[in-house]
């Protein structure tokens, strides 16, 4: 998903890159900082994890070469791919800071490299060996020609930070963990400590492959889902099958797909029937059969027998691109915990600096103490003071929750959301599409006006004829049944929470609730009466109407998903309330909320759904569940909104977070996820303050000194990383 990005605009150009070495959010905003503060550069959005680089450039200012230019001079690896149109700017900024630290960096060309033929492992490499050398003088020849092989030691291996020192200080960066690396090993030699300062510069190579390690390891569950989708796919055209790039398949197109295959594009099945194995793109364990005019996912894989495929969405716009499009925008909406976390290290890392520079300082001067102790304290004190840990305990924990999600279908649209799930206290579901299949059959058709069912059918269907609703598909795939033909008709229009219009043979008909039947006056006692029998039963009742008065009801049921009482009996576990929020009938409605022991409220207008949401807020945080147009609203007013994956695009696109497996038991498991990944950051900033807090304390009073110093700063940052891998292997879906 790297690429550089052009989008002529007559104002401006949004420009994407990929960039490499990124370790820990300070590397992301020390490069911000300095591109920021080129002329004609804005809208900088940076993402750690998937290490994407995106900026609108005006004209006029820097050209591509520049930002590359700055970029690689700060340290980092940065490629620019082939140009792609990016019609739709990010929705999403943030202000990111410099918190002070920097690091060897590599090439993109050295990604997936074992670690010793990376740059940063030639220096681990190369400063291992000097300072092996040095020992050996220092033990076999004398001390003095040791300390001179320190010295050469040190200096050698401290080159490349001291570069990348000044690189950083002149685009208006001083505080870098090179710079006080630089100053601390320098300082270290001044006094006398030319052992412990190569010993310094060695760690803090090792350091910066074990931080490379793993922060490599996050993104490789990433950048894998890229890799789900085939590279080609076999187009067919009259018959005959030629091999094409996957990524060049246009809506509309057939593709052949074998067994064995996985499938290259979203698309609809129109010839054969076979096992489709979904678990690569949402996690669903057991293949499931699908055939013709059923849907599957790119990256799927087909099973059993051969299909043939219409593609319904772009290479850009199918499934296992929005899933990559979401994780990656994730890391612009960041938490509200991570906003704290870039705050506070804003005047951390000058705080540290100034208390290095007192510990080193008052003593000499106020109590006349040795120079050289209190300055070797005070260089220990900037080595600690390096807040790399602090500031990527967040992102990492969010990235790993978003990835272990995304393969299971669970998505959520960055840190703000994953943080607001993890705080649901109520949650109120849609009926239709949600808690059902959303695959609701005709059961009854009734004649009220001697017009016959095959009439009732077909001035119905001809309403519903352009809706994707479940009940207007049900009447279309029994009218279909029956016969029926469509009639000619015009000017359809949803009326939302009422039913559907449209012009049927030159006259207005409506197909709408039993209540908004009766208040339009064109349903009597006698079938008001035998519409709420059909409503006893569980079924939704459509009533097919003209100005003049009614032709007939429609009886459709739709079944309950079988998991939908464990999810209920699971978000009970949690403490955790849950309401159905319905448009249809209330028999119905109680029907189902009778089942599955949960509260109902029923016949509600889109505005109704959208106050209710309002109102269950004020006694906490509400997660909305919705598959329809009609749930836009409440998906959008809720505090965590949540699609289900068979629903509308503008429910998807509405939403805050999605399951793309259909399970209502994913919804119990996206707040378990949630709530996990916001421990592991507690756990992680404790950690990391800990260990600051532990070495300040003792770098101070003398106890622990420098070498200690640069293992407490990138052993805690690798501890922390490592601790937010953890969410990889986390299950959601297990019960604490």
């Amino acid at each position: 998903m790297a690429s550089l990005n052009t989008e002529p605009t007559g104002k401006s150009d949004y420009c994407e890159w990929t960039v490499t070495g990124m370790d820990c959010g300070s590397c992301t905003a020390k490069i911000k900082n300095a591109l920021g503060r080129m002329p004609g550069v804005s809208d900088i959005e940076i993402g750690l994890m998937t290490e994407r680089l995106r900026l609108r450039l005006a004209p006029g200012g820097p050209s591509p070469e520049a930002i590359e230019a700055t970029v690689r001079g700060l340290g980092f690896g940065i490629a620019a791919h082939k140009s792609q149109a990016e019609p739709n700017p990010p929705a999403i900024h943030e202000d990111h800071h410099d918190h002070g630290t920097g690091h060897q960096h590599d090439d993109p060309q050295e990604r997936g490299l074992p670690w010793y033929n990376t740059g940063k492992g030639r220096l681990v490499l190369v400063s291992g060996l000097l300072l092996a050398a040095a020992w050996i003088v220092d033990h076999s020849v004398s001390a003095q020609f040791g300390n001179w092989a320190f010295i050469a030691a040190c200096l050698i291996g401290l080159v490349p930070v001291a570069r990348r020192a000044f690189a950083a200080l002149r685009l208006g960066q001083p505080f870098t963990i090179e710079s006080l690396m630089t100053i601390a090993a320098i300082g270290a030699i001044a006094i006398n400590a030319s052992e412990e300062a190569a010993l310094v510069v060695f760690l803090f190579a090792v350091g910066e492959v074990l931080e490379g390690v793993a922060a490599g390891k996050a993104r490789d569950s990433i950048r894998a889902l890229a890799n789900l989708v085939p590279k080609t796919a076999l187009l067919l055209v009259d018959g005959a099958t030629r091999e094409v790039p996957a990524d060049s398949l246009a809506v509309g197109q057939t593709v052949l797909v074998r067994p064995g295959d996985r499938v290259p594009a979203d698309g609809e099945i129109i010839a054969g029937t076979s096992g489709i194995d979904e678990s690569p793109v949402t996690g669903e364990s057991l293949p499931r059969t699908r055939g013709p005019g059923e849907a599957v996912f790119a990256g799927s894989i087909n099973t059993e027998a051969v299909l043939q495929l219409r593609v319904t969405k772009a290479a850009a716009d199918n499934t296992i691109a929005r899933i990559i499009r979401l994780v990656e925008d994730a890391e612009e909406a960041r938490a509200p915990t991570e906003r704290f976390i870039d705050r506070f290290s804003r005047w951390y890392m000058p705080a540290i600096v100034l208390l290095a520079a007192a510990v080193a300082l008052l003593p000499p001067l106020a109590f006349a103490q040795a120079w050289d102790t209190w300055i070797y304290r005070g260089l220990a004190l900037l080595l600690i003071g390096c807040p790399c840990a602090l500031v990527i305990s967040v992102p990492a924990s969010i990235a790993s929750a978003l990835s272990s999600g995304a393969r299971r279908g669970l998505l959520m649209k960055g840190g703000v959301v994953m943080e607001a799930t993890a705080g649901v206290t109520h949650v109120a579901f849609d009926k239709t599409g949600t808690l059902t299949h959303g695959r609701p059959q005709v059961t009854d058709v009734v004649d009220l006006g001697a017009s016959g069912e095959n009439r009732i059918l077909a001035v119905a269907a001809t309403v519903e004829a352009g809706s994707s609703h479940p009940l207007a598909q049900a009447i279309l795939k029994r009218a279909a049944q029956a016969g029926a033909a469509l009639l000619p008709g015009s000017n359809a229009k949803v009326l939302p929470g009422r039913g559907v219009a449209a012009t049927v043979d030159g006259a207005e008909a409506w197909v709408a609730s039993p209540r908004h039947a009766a208040e339009a006056g064109v349903l009597d006692e006698p079938s008001l009466s035998r519409a709420a029998a059909l409503e006893q039963e569980g079924k939704t009742v459509a009533v097919v109407y003209h100005a003049d008065g009614s032709l007939g009801l429609i009886a459709m049921r739709d079944e309950l998903r079988a998991d939908a009482v464990e999810a209920m009996r699971q978000l009970r576990g949690m403490g955790i309330g849950a309401v159905i929020l319905t448009g249809d009938n209330p028999r119905t409605a109680a029907a189902i909320a009778g089942i599955l022991g949960v509260d109902y409220r029923a016949e509600m207008l889109p505005e109704q759904k959208l106050e209710a949401i309002r109102e269950l807020g004020r006694s906490g945080s509400v997660m909305m569940i919705g598959d329809g147009i009609n749930d836009a609203p409440a998906l959008k007013q809720a505090a965590v909104g949540v699609a289900m994956g068979s629903g509308t695009d503008v429910a998807l696109e509405t939403a805050d977070a999605a399951v793309l497996r259909d399970r209502v038991t994913d919804i119990p498991a996206k707040i378990r996820l949630a709530r996990a990944a916001m421990a592991n950051i507690r756990q992680n900033i404790t950690l990391a303050l800990g260990l600051k807090a532990v070495f300040l304390i003792t770098s101070v009073f003398g106890i622990t000194g420098l070498w200690i110093a640069i293992l407490a700063d990138t052993g805690a940052t690798v501890l922390v990383t490592l601790n937010a891998l953890r969410l990889l292997r986390f299950d959601p879906e297990q019960e604490a």
